[in-house]
């Protein structure tokens, strides 16, 4: 696509288009100390777009729809990114983190495949911590409190510097829709959106919905109830929900969520609360970063309190005042509002942490406070716990209530099984959570542009990455509530480390995706090769328990039995650290030392590892297995029961794998179904004679 100038030169500043339904000219003034031209207005009419054909149109600009837009960008696409308001890109709706238990694993493989938000956390971060310390690193959890405000102006401004992207301001009133493409699977075919308050039309040849909390979006605060997706922002048009259920015919269902009151710092008494610091080395997000735009000095602290008696006797006190918390819609099970924590677990007290919202903010986020009912009941509830007894309000709590659409009825690249071109992620989805939003819309943005271009689809598994774990639960099991990634969910979390997510994940993005820059595919090669030699290099010291003694004194080596060790299996050691065995070492290990950490994991992880091999085989194995979609469970010659052709009805998996995950399908349906596969795949193999001459395979 052909840029119009905007006057400035490529050469100083990356070119970029923003455009308004409105007409209006708008200017973004790039806040970053590396981008800090004041960029000249652009503005055009959106008129001018209707006759252009874009490869990919992204709705939302939100986490999902920031990281699909920068993702279908980065694999070739001409990609045009919609969102209601251009200023509110990138901004953190609900809690200002990143990160988290099995959270973080999702932002930095994100990072791997060359995304954006673990980049930005790095920049943004004023509070960094990696939770789960006391556990294995295969399931520490990155986190860092963010600074809203530069977290939204890093977005903003790699939007601004992705080639092929263009920003509109504006409102898709529906998609557009035509007859399917009778040699691809799907009832439907998505050409483009419509957009609201007039007739344009724009047109792509795929499209992903990444609508958050908008889609025919309610907010709720006491008795009163209006539209919306956001406090201050509309909900999306009505048209888009209707398009979805009654055009595509899709099965759609209520979720709802919810936000704490801001809080006027001055006002907090924060010598009653228990002071958290942070990490005194901040650990970054992103496989690039060696360290953090915050200086380790200038991170802030945050500060744990706890409900009282009080607090409970407010929530009971107002429960007829709180329609949101009477309704049956469910919630996030694993982020409750603090009505729900009463009701659920009475008698009990409940932690709530006081986090800064940015370096020159002058609120507090209460985290575990979320609420909905009436503003001034919530100032007496807040006032309730004892540091905040003088405790302002600056913005109340409220509720969302919102459409999602059932995730069975994606394929494992997020699109849509009976529409072509068409592409969901993020809460749309019926997950919650900034990650799992951003996770879904790099994958689905770059399966959106590889449909646009022409090229397949591409799929993860859950043996290689959170992300592929993720993926593979929503579109085979769908979801009752929102859901949240733990490492739980993860069978093989000894082999998905944060630590090794660029190992995982980059190269496949280089190679097969397309998503990744060559200089981030350079420098994963450069650590992966570096890391094959230290280990080999560990290997290659080979000495007895009593040489072991010798060199290492201080470490507890048996040397009751007179066994040889390897480098890499004293590594194992707890007591054993790289840097001890390069001091002991130098001329074979000291070149290795900037990755101590990462080869210590590495060598305590290996035989775990190794005894996963198997198993993660016969997965991949069986997700290589394909299910046609066009497949008739009812009439299949194979013994299954009417349940399980049911559930393969309407799920309709698209690999055995995935079959095997299905709530309700038997391992004796797993076994009939894989003969089945195994039958139809040979026969496909075998050659076909007719009074003995070979047909050929293109004969009519």
């Amino acid at each position: 696509m052909g840029h119009e100038s905007n006057g400035v030169s490529n050469r100083d500043t990356p070119s970029f288009n923003f455009y308004s339904d409105r007409c209006a000219s708008h200017m973004l003034r790039k806040k970053l100390p590396f981008l800090h031209s004041l960029l000249s207005p652009v503005s055009r009419h959106v008129g001018h777009l209707a006759g252009h054909q874009y490869d990919v149109i992204v709705v939302g600009g939100g986490h999902a729809g920031t990281e699909a837009a920068a993702a279908a960008a980065r694999v070739g696409a001409e990609t045009l990114l919609i969102t209601q308001k251009i200023h509110t890109i990138g901004a953190l709706s609900c809690n200002p983190s990143l990160g988290g238990v099995g959270k973080g694993q999702l932002v930095k493989e994100v990072d791997a495949l060359d995304g954006l938000c673990g980049r930005a956390g790095d920049w943004a971060g004023i509070h960094f911590s990696i939770l789960n310390r006391r556990k294995g690193p295969a399931v520490w959890g990155p986190r860092a409190q963010l600074d809203r405000q530069r977290y939204r102006d890093f977005i903003q401004s790699e939007l601004l510097s992705t080639p092929r992207l263009t920003v509109l301001e504006g409102s898709v009133e529906e998609l557009l829709v035509t007859e399917p493409n009778p040699e691809e699977p799907g009832h439907h075919r998505v050409t483009g959106i419509r957009l609201a308050n007039g007739s344009h039309a724009i047109s792509a040849r795929s499209v992903v919905l990444t609508t958050g909390t908008f889609l025919s979006g309610s907010l709720f605060v006491g008795q009163t109830t209006s539209p919306g997706g956001r406090i201050g922002d509309a909900p999306s048009s009505p048209g888009l929900s209707h398009t979805l259920r009654e055009r595509l015919g899709l099965r759609t269902g209520r979720l709802r969520t919810g936000t704490p009151p801001r809080i006027v710092k001055d006002s907090v008494d924060l010598s009653l609360a228990k002071l958290h610091l942070p990490d005194s080395h901040p650990t970054p997000f992103s496989f690039l970063n060696t360290h953090t735009h915050c200086k380790p000095e200038e991170q802030l602290p945050c500060y744990l309190t706890f409900t009282t008696p009080g607090v409970e006797r407010v929530v009971r006190e107002s429960l007829q005042l709180n329609c949101h918390i009477q309704q049956d819609t469910k919630g996030p099970r694993y982020c409750p509002s603090i009505e729900s924590r009463v009701l659920r677990f009475p008698g009990r007290s409940h932690q709530v942490w006081l986090e800064p919202e940015g370096v020159t903010s002058d609120l507090l986020y209460p985290q575990g406070l979320s609420m909905t009912m009436p503003p001034d009941i919530q100032l007496r509830l807040i006032r309730e716990i004892p540091p905040m007894r003088r405790a302002e309000i600056h913005t109340p709590g409220y509720g969302v209530q919102y459409d999602f659409v059932c995730p069975t009825q994606l394929s494992p690249a997020l699109q849509v099984k009976s529409t072509q071109g068409l592409f969901l992620a993020g809460q749309i989805n019926g997950t919650t959570g900034y990650e799992e939003a951003a996770a879904q819309g790099l994958w689905a943005g770059a399966n959106a542009a590889r449909w646009a271009l022409s090229m397949p689809t591409v799929t993860l598994s859950r043996t290689e990455s959170y992300i592929g774990v993720l993926i593979d639960d929503l579109v085979s099991r769908g979801v009752t509530e929102p859901y949240r990634m733990f490492t739980s969910r993860a069978e093989f979390r000894t082999s998905l480390r944060p630590d090794n997510a660029d190992l995982r994940l980059t190269p496949k993005g280089f190679e097969e995706v397309g998503c990744v820059s060559s200089v981030r595919y350079q420098e994963s090669l450069r650590v992966r090769n570096s890391l094959q030699d230290a280990l080999t290099a560990l290997q290659a010291l080979f000495l007895s328990t009593s040489s072991w003694k010798k060199k290492l004194p201080s470490v507890p080596i048996s040397e009751t039995k007179s066994t040889l060790l390897t480098g890499l299996d004293l590594l194992q050691y707890n007591d054993v650290t790289f840097e001890m065995l390069a001091s002991a070492f130098p001329e074979s290990l000291s070149s290795y030392m900037e990755f101590a950490q990462r080869l210590k994991i590495e060598a305590v992880y290996k035989p775990h590892c190794d005894l996963n091999k198997k198993e993660i085989e016969r997965i991949q194995r069986e997700e290589n297995m394909s299910l046609p979609q066009d497949i008739d469970y009812f009439s299949l010659p194979v013994s299954l029961s009417d349940e399980v052709r049911e559930i393969l009805d309407r799920v309709r998996p698209s690999t055995l794998g995935a079959a095997t995950r299905l709530e309700g399908i038997t391992p004796a349906a797993v076994v009939n179904l894989l003969n089945y596969v195994r039958v139809t795949e040979k026969k496909k193999e075998t050659p076909q004679y007719f009074d003995g001459e070979r047909v050929r395979e293109d004969a009519a």
